[in-house]
């Protein structure tokens, strides 16, 4: 049977902000993992003018007794106030196709999700300026140390074995390759490849330049990451897809690692 849900969330007064975003992170897992069961068809969101939105999902179960289950089991459950209409099948539903013709793909596919991995806070070396190559102007910025820390994972950052290949563009934008190595509390060692981008206004690149402290809300820092391993139990981490986000400091860097699932 297929139900099509109406959600109203309502947060009560005083809450933490982080209870809220904890329990909008596991809502959206949760989410996610209804799809991949095949329980959750659709989800539609409905702007209004207060900056709310009033949320319609379309569900499968086997029974309305079923669906309350389903619904009473999520993060948000308990502020949630859900009004439920049962559907029947119509003879003219284009999903259903006629004989001979392709199938519409009905389920969506899953949304991505992210878990951070690790954050580590690195020293900066000196800055060697090549100046401009056929490639354009390259910096090699030098990753002197630093510790990295983690829900499952920590240590730190081995000096001569990493650095920032740079190339940076007219505008001021850096095109990162950024390449490390770090080494668990247990001494297991991790080689990290990244591909990063960071750009922004030329009045904030230019105090960036500078080498002043600016809030990384003021500007893009992002990358695409890889990471190596040889340790047996940390295998995970050869066939995990990574992201970063990336904070420029006054002699030196932050590198937020997530795992995207």
């Amino acid at each position: 049977m297929e139900f099509l849900v109406d959600f109203e969330v309502n947060i009560p007064d005083g809450t933490p902000e982080s209870e809220v975003r904890d329990r909008e992170s596991a809502e959206a897992t949760a989410a996610s993992e209804l799809v991949e069961q095949g329980r959750l068809r659709r989800l539609w969101k409905e702007p209004r003018a207060n900056g709310e939105a009033r949320i319609l999902g379309l569900y499968r179960a086997d029974s309305e007794l079923a669906l309350e289950a389903l619904l009473g089991a999520l993060p948000l459950a308990e502020w949630m106030h859900v009004t439920v209409t049962p559907l029947a099948p119509h003879p003219n539903d284009p999903l259903e196709g006629r004989p001979g013709k392709k199938q519409a793909m009905s389920a969506p596919l899953p949304s991505p999700r992210v878990t951070r991995v690790y954050r580590l806070e690195a020293a900066l070396g000196e800055t060697l300026d090549l100046g401009d190559t056929p490639d354009g102007h390259r910096r090699i910025v030098p990753l002197d140390g630093g510790t990295f820390t983690g829900p499952e994972l920590s240590g730190k950052l081995l000096p001569g074995t990493s650095a920032d290949w740079q190339i940076v563009l007219p505008d001021g934008t850096a095109l990162g390759d950024i390449r490390y190595t770090l080494q668990t509390d247990r001494g297991d060692l991790l080689y990290v490849q990244s591909r990063g981008v960071r750009h922004g206004s030329p009045e904030v690149l230019a105090r960036l330049g500078r080498g002043e402290e600016v809030d990384a809300s003021e500007y893009t820092f992002r990358t695409s990451t890889r990471i190596e391993t040889a340790a047996p139990d940390l295998d995970w981490l050869n066939k995990g897809v990574f992201i970063s986000v990336a904070g420029r400091q006054a002699g030196g860097v932050i590198y937020e690692t997530y795992l995207v699932a």
